[in-house]
């Protein structure tokens, strides 16, 4: 696992990179800005493009300058840099690279407290103006001249973070933040990177590595880990000859309505897909033929209007209940009945979630290991209503120490709290899987994972890594607009393959 660090804990590692490898901090600056131009030339190869570069006089305004020095030298030769004189106050660092550019040709231009803010020409602005270090909102000059950039209508490609952008905490709904199209960063994605309060700010975002000290950093502690291929490879089981059905489990999904069938099969489908060895679906008798029909592998127990269903629980290897299952009595009863008779880990989602939200005597009867996997919405009516989503990592967090359980917070990069007080940022998935039934067959995909006898914590962070890269295998080449939750399912052998390959 990458360890997500804090600004504070980057300056950490940039101090200690210096010091232990050791190599002049303006060299460390060279070698992010040459990172950065790296990865700018290979996409942006139009050498007549006009450039303006926004430099503030810190030493993210270094590496500012430090990339117009060599965009220059790489004959992008239409480069203007504007340097904001907001203070007296500039970094050696800052002062070292302005000396090494005056003498270029280069266009240099100062920005003055209080001054009329020039036309902008150029069409793309490269933002330098304040990097990671910033922790409170922009005011004054600074967020005139950032209301000013995003007013212009440019393609945008920030340094390390957009000026105004908070790498993490809390930020201020109404934050002026430069509106980046591209962000290349240092090193690792900063943690707002990945919470939905980014989305306004930044289009997209890659990192550049700029050659820190992984041991340092991987000593780090940090709450906050990010979840690589090579993790999930290493957490995935193949399966083994001489094994039979019964190696793998026995899944039940209680879930649908006579109305939300839908929900039952695309679950129930998560689960055979992903490997469970037999998965049941506990669902109403009006569903069965279309159980039957649409998946005829799987069985069924039957739920008879208003009667709790019949059912020998110590059976199933994993439970899972609450997709399309309504929030009327006998659902309640339903779920009520698989907290005191079951005392493994158990899935709950959908219906399920809103029910113990509203009942909430149910959570003394909640086993460890338990697994929740609410959407926004859903985890506010569980554990109040929160006004960003840094507050809700943090309740995430907390919530999954104290009743030892797992928290599926899913949105872009789906984050899963553990019973350690650990959030684990998901890094697949993509904007085509954005479509109804698609947490139904995540669900199916943990419980699988649960049934074959996977932690809590592994079938959670395995379970939401094949669900977005089942996705990412079905959109990216094929360049769908959508994919649908149950092609996805059926996806999820393939991938599952290449990755125990």
């Amino acid at each position: 696992m990458l360890p997500l660090l804090t600004a504070q804990q980057i300056r950490q590692a940039d101090a200690h990179t210096v010091i232990t490898e050791p190599i002049s901090s303006v060299n460390l600056m060279e070698r992010a800005s040459k990172a950065f131009v790296g990865w700018f030339i290979n996409h942006f190869q139009d050498k007549d493009l006009t450039i303006a570069v926004y430099c503030g006089t810190g030493n993210n305004g270094g590496d500012g300058l430090a990339i117009a020095r060599m965009l220059y030298d790489h004959r992008y030769l239409n480069i203007d840099v504007k340097i904001a004189r907001f203070s007296d106050n500039a970094t050696e660092d800052f002062n070292t690279n302005l000396d090494r550019i005056k003498n270029m040709g280069l266009d240099l231009h100062e920005l003055k407290r209080d001054g009329v803010l020039p036309a902008e020409n150029a069409s793309i602005l490269i933002d330098a103006l304040l990097g990671s270090g910033l922790n409170k909102p922009l005011s004054g000059d600074y967020e005139q001249l950032a209301q000013h950039i995003n007013a212009l209508n440019k393609t945008v490609v920030a340094v390390d973070v957009p000026t105004g952008f908070l790498p993490d905490g809390e930020m201020a709904a109404d934050a002026t933040v430069v509106k980046a199209d591209l962000v290349i960063t240092f090193q690792q994605p900063k943690l707002n990177f990945l919470l939905p309060e980014s989305a306004p700010h930044i289009n997209c975002w890659e990192v550049v590595n700029i050659g820190l000290d992984e041991g340092f950093v991987q000593s780090l502690e940090s709450s906050y880990q990010f979840v690589s291929e090579k993790d999930i490879k290493s957490i995935l089981k193949p399966r083994k000859r001489f094994s039979n059905k019964g190696t793998y489990g026995h899944a039940l999904i209680i879930a649908g309505q006579a109305k939300t069938m839908g929900a039952a099969l695309l679950s129930s489908a998560g689960s055979a897909y992903a490997g469970a060895g037999l998965t049941t679906a506990c669902i109403p008798e009006s569903g069965l033929t279309a159980l039957n029909t649409y998946l005829p592998e799987l069985m069924a127990i039957i739920r008879k209007e208003g009667a709790l269903p019949d059912v020998n629980w110590e059976q199933f290897t994993a439970i899972a209940i609450g997709p399309g299952l309504g929030k009327d009595t006998a659902a309640l009863n339903l779920l009520t009945a698989v907290f005191e008779n079951y005392n493994k880990p158990i899935v709950v989602d959908a219906d399920a979630l809103n029910l113990l939200a509203e009942n909430t005597s149910l959570w003394q009867n909640v086993p460890e290991g338990t697994i929740l996997t609410p959407h926004m919405k859903e985890f506010d009516r569980l554990f109040g209503k929160h006004n960003n989503w840094w507050q809700r990592l943090q309740t995430a967090t907390k919530m999954a120490a104290k009743h030892h359980i797992c928290i599926v917070l899913k949105n872009d990069y789906t984050m899963v709290a553990t019973p350690d007080g650990k959030a684990y940022f998901n890094s697949t998935s993509n904007a085509a899987m954005a479509t109804g039934g698609m947490g139904d067959v995540l669900t199916g995909i943990i419980t699988s994972l649960l049934a074959q006898k996977y932690s809590p914590q592994d079938a959670c962070i395995a379970g939401v890594y094949l669900h977005g890269k089942a996705g990412d295998e079905l959109a990216t080449p094929n360049r769908m607009n959508v994919v649908l939750p149950g092609r996805l399912a059926q996806q999820l052998p393939l991938t599952m393959a290449k990755l125990t390959a």
